[in-house]
């Protein structure tokens, strides 16, 4: 199974870039010998409509034009299921036993994701009640691939 994340807006050089490109490499080390056949990451730029539903539209459709064709969507959303890490990974090792082509994670801008994409999405998933950056929620996201990645193989980096 290959893996995408799609996120609204770009992580510049500096901190959180540093740590998101670690959890990737470090998820292309173990993934493979877990099946999954890498990680891909897309940055869209955000919207420069003025109206929020028009951005919130517009990012929606940039979104969808690069999802797979039968990929299954898990939306980072604020109002998604807050899941422990286990959880997070039995969908992923379910997912991959079952042959799913493609699972893509999408990361809305500052507005949030489309009413449509968070219906369409197999999974929602929340990271706690507070509201976090998107740059934050990548690097969390990233973390809990490579997480899952560890739980999958056994390997004692979770130690739940």
């Amino acid at each position: 199974m290959r893996l995408a994340v799609i996120a609204i807006g770009r992580l510049k050089q500096g901190p959180e870039r540093e740590l998101a490109d670690r959890y990737r490499g470090r998820f292309d080390d173990i993934g493979r010998k877990q099946g999954f056949r890498g990680l891909d990451i897309h940055e869209i730029p955000e919207s420069r409509a003025r109206d929020t539903e028009q951005r919130i539209r517009e990012e929606a459709a940039a979104i969808v034009a690069l999802v797979p064709e039968g990929a299954i969507l898990v939306a980072l959303d604020e109002k998604g299921k807050n899941i422990d890490s286990a959880t997070f990974a039995g969908h992923l090792g379910r997912w991959r036993d079952e042959s799913v082509a493609n699972t893509v994670f999408i990361v809305g801008g500052a507005d949030g994701l489309s009413p449509e994409l968070r219906r369409k999405a197999k999974l929602n998933v929340a990271f706690g009640a507070a509201t976090w950056p998107h740059q934050i929620v990548r690097v969390m996201l990233l973390e809990q691939i490579y997480r899952a990645a560890t739980i999958l193989a056994g390997h004692p980096y979770h130690r739940g």
